[in-house]
């Protein structure tokens, strides 16, 4: 699918022969492997010794970690660890040396956004044998795998391969925050200090913006505020480009849908060629001929807006388009300031587009993948491993750790961060200047991450509280949530790509995204002229294959069931 298939530097997956073996989904009495040979009958957890290759952060040791323990003490397993760091680069291309030697582990457990199998990945190595189906598996040994997934057809689409085999288990977190990420977050002391109020449509923020960078909100009796900024990974373009034309992009998108595909009339298409796209970047390259938009807004990396945010002495940043104020500056600051910034909701444009991107929370492809080197022991214990990470409490052992330790329950007040829900666990802070705890796997076993889970967790009622953070980007995003044009969503999360064409599609859309990219930064700067050069631009896109690539789309797209 488009939002997996990126120009990366790839390994070749070379010598691997094709390897026969038996899958661990046995109940006795005639059950049959995929070749029809009989699979052995296993009950009861005898010991296994577990090879896992897994990303490990600079704070967590897992061989000596608490949830190892729990798991090696609840289910008879030694884990011997082959880790890596949690630099995606090199932790790809580790991965992809390991499978490369033909000395690959039982068990790949990886994080989606530093690394793991595409789906591509995964129907190739699962002709090539290399990885195993885990249907029977789940369907015999896993009964919380089975019911997230017969109750979470999204999930159960993204997981499942067009041949009907789950190949390996995606991470599913629905993320509500995350799902709405282009977001504009404005100083709203500057607003009452100025006598404004939040912007309501393009022209209004423009009348903002002015007012922010000419009558000294910050008092300071210096022309140094910054209006508007963001950074390389917290793309600016889409939230203004939604008040003209629906974008799909959104940050932190993981590689995104930079190339904008959308579904126009139930045709995959992109946007990007669009006049609604053209009058967008127009509006954009206005605001930053006007000084309004800050020149580093589309080169500077997290850290570096972080150091406008954390400005010291004055404030000087008066709005961030980004997906949550903490990107731009610390949360609990010592004097307040993080508590100036506000969510604007999306902004109405000249033509009446009223949209917030929308951004599918999960990642297609699969983090737990069990190989052909692991037994039919191995791949039982491992799989009812996962299945009581997919319990509750086998997801707060696995995240945050052990329970008295890192959560615990509820208490009397205790309110969920959907107060509609009643609250099931509450974390416990680290003290300040403590030692990491070592105690849970973090994002390693986050799985099972439904709303209902996540939003049940107890939440401090103070927005603006360094506590009550996460309830103030709940809070938020319900100003956009809605906004998103559901015709026009391209699914990506359930389009697999043929993977003899996943070259050929990678190349097409990385040059697109590209191109893109480039000139969209060219249009809004002023490098290029967006009534001279638009028709050249959109010629280019042609010549980069914008056609077979939307093809390629089309045909995956096509065979996707249940649309």
């Amino acid at each position: 699918m488009s939002v997996q298939f990126r120009k990366r530097r790839r390994a070749a997956i070379a010598g691997i022969s094709l390897l026969a073996f038996a899958l661990a989904a046995c109940s006795g009495g005639g059950s049959n492997d995929e070749q029809g040979k009989p699979l052995p009958t296993i009950t009861g957890n005898p010991a296994v010794t577990l090879n896992v290759f897994a990303p490990q952060s600079a704070d967590t040791n897992l061989a000596t970690n608490d949830f190892t323990k729990l798991i090696q003490q609840k289910f008879n397993i030694t884990v011997k660890w082959q880790t890596t760091t949690f630099d995606g680069g090199p932790a790809k291309e580790k991965r992809q040396i390991s499978l490369a030697s033909g000395d690959y582990p039982d068990l790949y457990l990886l994080i989606p956004w530093v690394d793991q199998f595409t789906t591509a990945d995964l129907l190739k190595l699962g002709n090539q044998g290399v990885v195993v189906p885990l249907n029977q598996l789940i369907d015999q040994y896993a009964p919380n795998i089975k019911k997230a997934l017969d109750s979470t057809p999204e999930w159960k689409a993204m997981a499942t391969a067009p041949d009907g085999k789950i190949y390996g288990i995606p991470q599913w977190v629905d993320c509500f925050h995350c799902s709405y990420p282009d977001k504009l977050w404005m100083n709203s002391a500057w607003l009452k200090k100025l006598g404004l109020e939040q912007p309501k449509t393009t022209e209004d923020l423009r009348k903002v913006l002015q007012a922010f960078k000419t009558q000294d909100p910050n008092g300071n009796g210096k022309a140094d505020e910054i209006p508007l900024s963001a950074n390389v990974r917290d793309n600016l373009i889409p939230y203004l480009m939604d008040a003209f034309i629906y974008d799909p992009q959104g940050q932190n998108n993981s590689g995104g849908n930079n190339t904008t595909l959308v579904l126009n009339n139930g045709k995959v298409d992109v946007q990007a060629n669009k006049d609604g796209w053209r009058e967008g970047l127009r509006y954009i390259n206005s605001l930053y001929k006007e000084g309004l938009i800050d020149k580093g807004a589309f080169t500077q990396n997290p850290d570096a807006m972080q150091q406008q945010g954390n400005h010291g002495g004055s404030v000087i940043l008066g709005a961030g388009t980004v997906m949550h104020s903490g990107i731009f500056v610390t949360i609990g600051s010592a004097d307040g300031r993080d508590k100036q910034y506000d969510a604007v909701p999306p902004l109405t444009g000249p033509s009446g587009a009223n949209y917030a991107s929308y951004v599918f929370p999960s990642i297609p492809g699969a983090t737990f993948v069990l190989t052909s080197k692991a037994t039919p022991e191995k791949q039982i214990q491992a799989i009812k491993m996962l299945d009581y990470i997919f319990t509750d409490e086998g997801q707060n052992n696995g995240q945050f750790g052990m329970e008295g330790k890192a959560w615990t329950k509820p208490g009397p007040g205790d309110v969920a961060l959907d107060k509609s829900l009643k609250p099931s666990f509450k974390q416990i802070p680290l003290k300040p200047g403590s030692k990491p705890r070592n105690s849970g796997w973090g994002p390693l076993a986050q799985y099972n991450n439904t709303a209902k889970y996540r939003n049940s967790e107890v939440i401090d009622t103070d927005i603006h509280s360094q506590a009550g953070y996460e309830r103030k980007l709940f809070e938020a995003t319900k100003l956009y949530a809605g906004h998103e044009d559901k015709a026009q969503i391209y699914p990506f999360w359930k389009v697999w790509i043929d993977p003899s064409l996943a070259n050929e599609v990678a190349t097409l859309q990385t040059n697109l995204e590209n191109y893109i990219q480039q000139n969209s930064l060219q249009f809004i700067t002023g490098s290029k002229n967006i009534d001279t050069d638009w028709d050249s631009y959109v010629k280019g896109l042609d010549g980069l294959g914008l056609k077979r690539y939307l093809e390629i789309q089309q045909t995956a797209y096509d065979k996707v069931p249940n649309k």
